[in-house]
């Protein structure tokens, strides 16, 4: 008798709600079984709603002993924790037998794993969520058919952002949030290295904010963006060694981005410094702040970097947004940092409210040539969130997760070893189901 397929989720945050809807349906449709782990119990059970077939557990998933219960019950495990945490994960699924998948960055840690799940025939998928996930996925299928027709490709740019829908965007900054604010807070913070014109670019942390290049997407506002960690490091994972420009980027509004040069510029995002904050207002934290760097002229300071006196004053109306004068609402933390301070402001201050939706877009650039004839290829996606709750974040980060989870157990995907999505074997059906569920690229050629 064949076992009843169980499969577990571990982490239930705001990424993790399609997901959830997805599995649900999914074990109802082939009677299978679903678990979901958190810290966070009420989140669970209300994400699960008592429907059959589910459990819900709250867990600490340090806990080694009530991990590994968990993980060597399971047909296959989904992390939806924080990247540090997956190793853990990882290590269990290698001592239980366990396919595992996560929408994360694959770490040296886990690379190190690579010959012991090969050998034990499992199949650990990482970076199958949006960006890493859907990116990679959408671009390898144009890459391996440009290739197939002879193509050589001389320049590759793929641009992704999470944003704010048009109908909702109501504030300064042009911004809310649909993700992890504390990674919102550290976005950037490694630099960037791509390659532009056969030649590598690095930029710095305080530089990266800076490019006033944008990007015309039919039908939207034109968006900004700015490098994203390492591109050069996918060149040969693409199979790309052609190109002369090869970037990915992540994309926000102009007015973003130029605001958040300037949160840099007053040293927002150090979490180093550790200030005491007991019954303190945001006014009195963001006046300490700025005593304790000696910014004592920093609004001329803005008006000379950014060289536009309107530039800076619409960086004011920012900060004012975050609560720059306000002295009514105090800071929930009696001390921290400035970034555990920029996390808050961020999480009250720009939240998608009831009903309020984002938006999720990328768009994948190719300049090719074929028999020494010039083409161009643009690849865009357009999503739209529900709700704050079913948001397009939400959608494009759960359901590739969902949809490989499904597609390995019924033998669909049929690898070992471990992988990110750049491979036929794994995009081909997973874009097609996508495709399926409202997620389809739109191409235009010249």
């Amino acid at each position: 008798m064949t076992k009843q397929a169980h499969i577990l989720v571990f982490g239930a945050g705001k990424s993790a709600t399609v997901l959830i809807d997805f599995l649900k349906k999914t074990i109802t449709q082939n009677n299978w079984l679903l678990t979901v782990a958190d810290s966070n119990l009420a989140t669970v059970l209300a994400k699960l709603d008592s429907h059959p077939g589910t459990m819900g557990l709250q867990i600490n998933i340090e806990d080694q002993e009530a991990r590994k219960s968990l993980v060597k019950s399971a047909s296959i495990v989904i992390s939806m924790m924080p990247p540090s945490l997956h190793y853990l994960i990882a290590e269990d699924c290698l001592e239980f037998g366990v396919n595992l998948l996560t929408a994360s960055y694959l770490d040296e840690k886990t690379k190190a794993l690579s010959q012991e799940i090969e050998e034990k025939g499992l199949l650990f998928l990482y970076e199958m969520g949006l960006d890493p996930g859907i990116d990679h996925m959408s671009a390898m299928q144009i890459i391996h058919e440009i290739q197939s027709k002879g193509g050589v490709i001389n320049s590759f740019r793929s641009h992704c952002g999470g944003l704010v829908a048009p109908e909702n965007d109501d504030n300064p900054w042009h911004y809310k949030i649909s993700w992890n604010p504390k990674n919102v807070v550290l976005a950037g913070s490694a630099g960037a290295r791509y390659l532009e014109h056969g030649e590598e670019v690095t930029i710095p942390y305080h530089g990266l904010f800076n490019n006033e290049e944008t990007l015309d997407i039919p039908g939207l506002y034109p968006l900004g963006f700015y490098p994203n960690r390492d591109s050069l490091s996918y060149i040969p994972i693409y199979g790309l060694e052609s190109a002369n420009s090869f970037v990915r980027t992540t994309l926000r509004y102009p007015e973003f981005l130029k605001g958040w040069s300037g949160v840099l510029h007053l040293g927002l995002t150090d979490h180093y410094h550790v200030y005491q904050m007991d019954q303190c207002s945001i006014a009195a934290f963001f006046k300490l702040h700025i005593e304790r760097l000696a910014l004592t002229n920093w609004m001329d300071s803005l008006v000379e970097q950014s060289t536009h006196e309107a530039m800076a004053a619409h960086f004011l109306e920012q900060l004012n947004w975050l609560g720059l004068h306000d002295q009514d609402t105090l800071l929930p933390m009696t001390q921290g940092t400035a970034a555990d301070v920029l996390q808050f402001l961020l999480e009250t201050k720009l939240a998608l409210l009831p009903g309020e939706k984002d938006m999720i877009v990328m768009q994948h650039e190719f300049d090719y040539q074929i028999d020494t004839v010039s083409h161009s290829l643009k690849s865009s996606l357009v999503c739209i969130g529900e709700d704050d709750q079913h948001t397009a974040m939400a959608k494009t980060v759960g359901l590739p997760l969902g949809i490989a989870a499904k597609l390995i157990i019924e033998n669909q995907i049929q690898l070992s070893g471990l992988h990110i999505p750049i491979l036929p074997q794994i995009y081909e059906p997973v874009l097609a189901a996508l495709k399926s569920e409202g997620i389809e690229f739109q191409e235009t050629q010249s």
